[in-house]
């Protein structure tokens, strides 16, 4: 069986359907995307379009009808249009083909092999904001072509080996959804004391509690802390688990001096002053300091007097979708922050990482609570400050802490082992389609 290479305006016919779209007519529109290929967008009236000068996809007469978008081939948004999108409009940056003289299936592998996209790359685009490949520069691309019978040949192994990478890939998927439930038991173990051994000769966490407030009293009397409204008891119907003879449950704003927002309107950005991060920035593994905007020093001032924000203490996003978010403050520079609430508290009696791998554990739980009846998530102070904690001797504490470490890391590595080996079965997959390409083309007999 003999290879040859053939332009893909070979087999790619461009069609041109000119439609003006008219004011008081419902069209429906197509959408071109790296993940999806050609899919169905909605309809739209006339008059809510506004380049009249449109193009209408014909899978009747053109059944096997590829698109891609001249801004974003090179990124993958090309593929062949489904039958929910005949009859539907598109712009001239979405030209339309229609595919003859060659196996559908292997045209489809071929266009998201590493082969194509290589093919592509040696395009120059044009335009400045958005780069663009016109397509009487694509239609050049020579492509690998057997004939009919190879292409079939190849198209079946090619599935066979596309299962095989999908049925690994799930299996992966998986094991990282245990793994999440794997991380999730520890911290719930964690807070139930069924973690590390309980220690007798432990000051039991009554006592720590009563050293807690003697201290918030002390920054009362000495005007550094404002008076609270006290908190209501925790109920037995709150109790969610049970804990330890020697731990107590309370509320956060029993065992934290502080807890309040930040900005409560935007303040405006400068390109030097102070750092000033937002909720988009509070990730649980970090504080995205590289992200951050910067607020002018008046601003910064009045809210810093509010919360002067401490390294150790915890950040929680609580407005938004990232809503029970926490981070904890790994620098000692001042920032201001908005859509975000900081816990203080004194660390020699409340392990930070503690009170941080708790609000890990219940973030979703917090979530799904805000969210009932499709609300906007705000986490307010209030709820905040009543929210129920299991609190341990300060010395278990620090057990804990130092346990869960090692088994966050334990996890951590499963997960780049179980991310690395996805990389590899994406990267055989792209070399088998690679490989199916490889062959030499021969010349044509004349």
């Amino acid at each position: 069986m003999s290879w040859k290479k053939v332009k893909l305006k070979q087999i790619l016919k461009q069609y041109r359907i000119e439609h003006i779209v008219q004011n008081d007519i419902e069209y429906k529109q197509v959408t071109i995307s790296k993940y999806d290929g050609v899919t169905f967008r909605g309809t739209k009236m006339g008059k809510e379009i506004g380049r009249k000068r449109q193009f209408q996809i014909d899978l009747k007469k053109y059944p096997n009808t590829l698109m891609f978008v001249r801004q974003g081939v090179q990124d993958g948004s090309i593929g062949i249009a489904p039958i929910e999108v005949d009859g539907c409009i598109a712009t001239e940056n979405m030209p339309m083909f229609s595919v003859e003289g060659i196996n559908l299936e292997y045209l489809k592998f071929l266009l998201k092999s590493p082969y194509f996209y290589d093919e592509l790359n040696k395009i120059k685009t044009t335009g400045s904001a958005q780069k663009s490949i016109h397509e009487r520069e694509i239609l050049e691309i020579e492509i690998p072509f057997p004939n009919i019978e190879e292409q079939e040949e190849i198209v079946k192994e090619l599935i066979r080996k596309k299962d095989n990478s999908f049925a690994i890939s799930t299996e992966l998927t998986h094991q990282l959804s245990l793994l999440k439930k794997l991380r999730q038991q520890f911290l719930q173990d964690a807070v139930q004391g069924k973690l590390v051994d309980q220690n007798k000769k432990d000051e039991p966490a009554s006592e720590l509690l009563k050293k807690i407030k003697a201290d918030k009293e002390k920054l009362i009397a000495e005007k550094k802390l404002k008076k609270e409204k006290e908190l209501p008891p925790i109920k037995p119907e709150e109790i969610p688990f049970e804990i330890p003879e020697n731990w107590k449950w309370c509320r956060l704003g029993e065992i934290c001096t502080k807890i309040t927002d930040g900005f409560h309107n935007t303040p405006p950005k400068v390109s030097e002053g102070i750092p000033y991060i937002a909720a988009t920035q509070v990730k649980s593994d970090k504080i995205d300091w590289d992200n951050c905007n910067y607020v002018d020093e008046k601003y910064h001032r009045e809210l810093y007097i509010k919360a002067y924000p401490q390294k150790g203490e915890l950040l929680v996003v609580n407005i938004g979708a990232g809503c029970g978010t926490p981070a904890l403050i790994d620098v000692d520079f001042e920032f201001s922050f908005k859509n975000t609430a900081i816990l203080k508290f004194n660390q020699n009696l409340i392990s930070n990482k503690l009170l941080f791998y708790y609000f890990l554990l219940r973030k979703d739980e917090i979530y799904a609570e805000l969210t009932k009846g499709g609300l906007q998530p705000f986490l307010s102070l209030k709820i905040l400050n009543e929210i129920d904690f299991p609190l341990p001797p300060i010395a278990e504490q620090n057990r804990i802490v130092q346990k869960i470490d090692e088994l966050m890391q334990y996890c951590n590595d499963l997960e780049a082992s179980i991310k690395q080996s996805e990389s590899q079965n994406e990267k055989l997959l792209q070399q088998v389609l690679r490989e199916a390409l490889r062959k030499e083309p021969v010349e044509e007999e004349v």
